[in-house]
């Protein structure tokens, strides 16, 4: 009697796991897609990084300029969140279905700034844009990327941007990372980019900078915002909350060169 006893408990325990009946401890990590703005890449690798470690849930992150990640979520991309490079594109998204209301943030300030990679070439008065000793200067599309919007609008507000364009000066990349690669790889002397890239501890890693006073381009607001199809993932919003509110989060934006947000 008790040897049958035994059998029949050791089933019904094996049945119990199987069934996922005593599922509390043993809970499935979920994954989920974010598109992040090209800017924020290294500091969304490591702050998703340490979400992944502290929750078993992990960020599958996708980089790209703000305005090509709005056009596929409005086509169906399967995207749970975004992080943009301006406040207008998630607000656009909220007003058009696709977010979800009241999920909207400001996660980072971002600043302008124009590098070169080699050391010594770009001075803080920024004089190698008066002198137009250069060949190119390297610019994210305007239409496509808010650092790119951005640095069009410091060139027309010192009157440069007629004169570099008329003289074929100015390369067009499709977003910041393609801008920063035309530098580094030499293809172009100058570009205008985001401090984020080129800064670690709030301190220039490699070349030259001049940091683009704050009152010459308008403010970069960088917003992320829980989209549509993200809407019944509990692992998204524990993200969002992460980036917003975590402590070490936190730090990794400011250690970028960033203002935070609201």
């Amino acid at each position: 009697m008790k040897k049958s006893a035994f059998k029949i408990s050791v089933f019904s325990l094996l049945f119990v796991f199987a069934s996922g009946v005593a599922a509390p401890a043993v809970l499935r990590a979920e994954d989920f897609n974010v598109a992040v703005a090209a800017n924020f890449t290294s500091p969304a690798t490591e702050i998703a990084g340490l979400f992944e470690k502290a929750t078993g849930d992990r960020p599958v992150l996708s980089f790209g300029s703000t305005g090509n990640f709005k056009t596929q979520i409005i086509n169906g991309a399967p995207f749970a969140i975004l992080l943009a490079a301006d406040a207008k594109t998630p607000l656009e998204l909220e007003e058009g279905g696709e977010a979800v209301a009241g999920t909207r943030f400001t996660y980072a300030k971002g600043a302008l700034v124009l590098w070169s990679s080699e050391p010594g070439y770009v001075d803080d008065k920024a004089r190698v844009l008066e002198k137009n000793e250069f060949r190119f200067i390297a610019l994210a599309n305007p239409d496509l990327a808010p650092y790119g919007f951005a640095g069009r609008e410091f060139l027309k507000k010192t009157n440069l941007f007629d004169k570099l364009e008329s003289e074929k000066k100015i390369v067009t990349g499709n977003n910041i990372s393609d801008t920063y690669q035309s530098v580094k790889t030499g293809n172009a002397e100058l570009g205008l980019i985001a401090w984020s890239q080129v800064c670690k501890d709030n301190e220039l890693e490699s070349g030259s900078v001049y940091k683009v006073p704050a009152d010459l381009y308008s403010p970069i607001l960088q917003d992320a915002v829980l989209l549509k199809k993200g809407a019944d993932s509990k692992a998204a919003k524990a993200f969002l909350d992460f980036l917003r509110n975590d402590p070490k989060a936190l730090k990794i934006i400011l250690s970028y060169g960033y203002e935070l947000g609201n």
